[in-house]
């Protein structure tokens, strides 16, 4: 399971600027390790965007988040960037085909937000767990500390970036291969702000249906809160291997 996890972890981390590759636990038997797999696919065989299920029960995560949030968010918003990728992409495809592109700006955004808002909720599914993970560590503690001065310090950070996200976004945890540094990010929406290179180890969703039911406008009290089922141990995976990723880069 152990082997697996990381396996599948560092298959998404090889990655710049928010590229997830998924697929990569087929095969296995572990019913654990099949819920992993499933929930990291963002296309179907045939190559079509699809949604992945959750990779644990819809309450699992309260009393974070609470069960008729995890469903609204996953089944509803989740699923409507998926179908906004993939209506978006038969459009540049008809526009290929025809040779007519007048309206390819337009196409070319909806693939950048609803394609950008699939894989950060993807993502962001699988930086929660229903089991804390306690606090990072190994070389993803070490390089906290270096790149921020301790863990106490990334959190006030992470929050507040993530609490000041100007209308709708996302707070990200990256670390910037080209760079070899971690880095906090604000999102604006799902594709606005991003430095290329950033590898996402965890985001933090602050669109208000990811926490409206439950904390209504007290969006400061829902990332307060999440801090207690953010998987480090998945962090810490995709530090592993995005700094392979950063190793391999020349310099």
């Amino acid at each position: 399971m152990v082997e697996s996890r990381r396996n599948f972890l560092k298959a998404t981390a090889l990655t710049t600027a928010g590229m997830t590759v998924g697929g990569v636990f087929d095969g296995l038997a572990s019913p654990a390790d099949d819920k992993l797999v499933k929930a990291s696919r963002l296309t179907d065989a045939d190559g079509q965007y699809a949604l992945p299920p959750l990779p644990y029960d819809d309450k699992a995560l309260e009393p974070v988040i609470d069960e008729a949030t995890v469903r609204l968010h996953h089944d509803v918003h989740h699923k409507a960037y998926v179908d906004g990728a993939n209506k978006a992409l038969k459009q540049l495809a008809t526009a290929r085909a025809e040779g007519d592109f007048n309206l390819v700006k337009h196409w070319s955004r909806e693939l950048a937000f609803h394609g950008s808002g699939h894989v950060l909720h993807t993502l962001y599914w699988t930086s929660l767990t229903p089991t804390a993970s306690g606090e990072p560590k190994g070389d993803l503690g070490k390089a906290i500390a270096q790149d921020f001065g301790d863990l106490a310090k990334l959190k006030n950070h992470l929050t507040k970036a993530t609490v000041a996200v100007e209308a709708s976004g996302w707070g990200v945890l990256a670390y910037n291969v080209l760079e070899r540094r971690l880095m906090v990010l604000q999102v604006e929406k799902h594709q606005d702000l991003t430095v290329w290179g950033a590898v996402p180890l965890l985001v933090i969703d602050v669109w208000e249906h990811a926490y409206y039911l439950k904390y209504q406008s007290k969006r400061a009290d829902y990332v307060a809160a999440i801090w207690d089922i953010l998987d480090w141990t998945a962090a810490g995976l995709r530090f592993e291997a995005a700094r392979t990723v950063a190793h391999a880069q020349p310099g």
